[in-house]
């Protein structure tokens, strides 16, 4: 058995039936506990996502923590998460990642709004908050093991998953993609491995970029981001919006099949491609997930740095950060690749993994040469996933800082550990970088649902009253 085929059955194992189900069903019960306030507060969310509290206590700005939220969760997930996920479980995991992303902010605004009650003033206006602090201080010191648990698993998803072996990875496989597609330019082989000049001195480069911004903390990351972030979303958004104009046409049959294939994959080629319902619903609930990570627990430690005094507003700030990572920006991925084939090999003429898919839509969906389309994609793909290195750094960090009790000699350390994970990822395969970064969500995802539905009376109590004050004007 092979390290690869160990992985991947762990995955399965893990992200089976029942982790789905509570994914959906927290969400589910979120939305009516908060009165479906993704409906009826988006607007009023997505004003106060630019419009920042005056007088608030925290280390940023809310604008801020939103980009250094949103330079964590817009990343591979986006552009590799999303062509996975179809390629995987059929255009219907589309419409499952969609679903998931609904209920999923409000448990993203359940998360934003814990982080602020119950954070932690470390003094020199520095907080902390997360998870593990709604964990301990919400659900009371007998459940310290469990806040502990969390931080645990989220050093692992930091250093291992999520935030530095498939981002690196998409990175190099991007840029191998534009520069050297044949990998006829070999430096080094390992067994049947072969690792090109591209592959090798793009992850070098992107880890010393990655490095020389960690090193300044949280004010140096959030500020890379909001510079960073709106800039790359734009780019790549403005891009997909030209496939989808160029073949609009197609849009309409695209949602058909994908509606259809979300409840009977098997309709649209199951017995070639050997998809199923429970593999639609997987792939497209984890890479959602992976994307958007609404109840993964990490962006309400990057709310926890924002300076509010209202709870409920920056709960509102935070679930922002779904409806663009996964409802605007992971639609047009997923529309792009289905309405292009990307996704079938009946189509490609072979069966593509990763980027290529991606790539290969924007080649036969963009009306410029390859070659410009693969660099333009090249370069989306390597800001999204630079800015989440430097997102996931802040949250391994935290982490760490929650479980060494503040040992800034360890988050030294460990600051350089993070910065070498980044410099193998490259040098992993692709099934086994997605199966780990998979484990490891599901692993900080099971202690944070728990504290949220343990939490959900608290969340509602904290909704009526600012929605109260807001009808009286007694806040802003």
């Amino acid at each position: 058995m092979t390290f690869d085929s160990v992985v991947t059955a762990i995955d399965n194992y893990i992200w089976g039936w029942p982790l789905i189900i509570l994914i959906l069903a927290t969400g589910v019960y979120l939305t009516f506990r908060t009165g479906l306030v993704q409906v009826f507060h988006l607007p009023k969310a997505l004003k106060f996502m630019v419009k920042n509290e005056e007088g608030g206590k925290g280390e940023i700005s809310s604008f801020g923590a939103l980009c250094t939220a949103l330079s964590a969760t817009i990343g591979t997930g986006n552009i590799v998460g999303v062509a996975t996920a179809i390629s995987a479980g059929g255009p219907g995991a589309l419409l499952w990642m969609l679903i998931a992303a609904f209920f999923g902010m409000a448990t993203k605004y359940a998360e934003g709004l814990l982080a602020i009650k119950y954070r932690v003033d470390k003094g020199g206006g520095h907080f902390l908050g997360g998870p593990f602090y709604y964990i301990e201080n919400g659900m009371g010191k007998k459940f310290k093991w469990l806040a502990k648990l969390f931080a645990f698993f989220g050093v692992g998803a930091g250093l291992l998953g999520i935030g530095t072996i498939t981002q690196i990875h998409g990175i190099t496989s991007a840029a191998q993609n534009v520069f050297d597609p044949e990998k006829s330019h070999i430096l080094f082989s390992v067994g049947e491995n072969h690792y090109t000049y591209t592959l090798v001195i793009v992850g070098a480069i992107v880890t010393l970029c990655a490095a020389l911004v960690i090193i300044g903390g949280i004010k140096r990351i959030a500020k890379v981001s909001e510079i960073v972030v709106p800039f790359m979303a734009i780019t790549y958004i403005v891009f997909v919006v030209i496939i989808l104009a160029c073949n609009v046409t197609q849009i309409p049959a695209a949602f058909a099949l994908i509606f259809r294939s979300a409840f009977d994959v098997r309709a649209v080629g199951g017995a070639i491609l050997g998809l199923t319902l429970k593999t639609a619903m997987q792939k497209g609930i984890g890479r959602g997930i992976f994307s958007n990570e609404a109840g993964l627990g990490s962006a309400p430690i990057a709310a926890a740095a924002a300076q509010t005094n209202e709870p409920a507003r920056q709960g509102l700030v935070t679930m922002t950060g779904t409806f663009i990572d996964t409802i605007v920006i992971c639609t047009m991925t997923g529309l792009s690749i289905v309405i292009t084939g990307a996704w079938n090999p009946q189509v490609t003429g072979a069966k593509l993994e990763g980027v290529e898919i991606t790539s290969y839509a924007w080649k036969a969906g963009l009306p410029f040469n390859e070659g410009f389309s693969s660099a333009v994609l090249m370069i989306c793909l390597i800001f999204f996933a630079f800015t989440t290195i430097l997102g996931w750094n802040y949250y391994f960090e935290k982490c760490l800082e929650y479980l060494s009790g503040g040992s800034k000699t360890l988050t030294a350390v460990f600051r350089w550990v993070y910065i070498a994970a980044v410099l193998i990822g490259p040098y992993l395969t692709v099934s086994a970088v997605w199966g780990i970064a998979d484990i490891f969500n599901a692993l900080m995802a099971l202690p944070n649902l728990v504290a949220l539905i343990a939490l959900s009376g608290i969340v509602s109590k904290e909704t009526s009253s600012y929605v109260k004050r807001l009808k009286t004007h007694q806040t802003k």
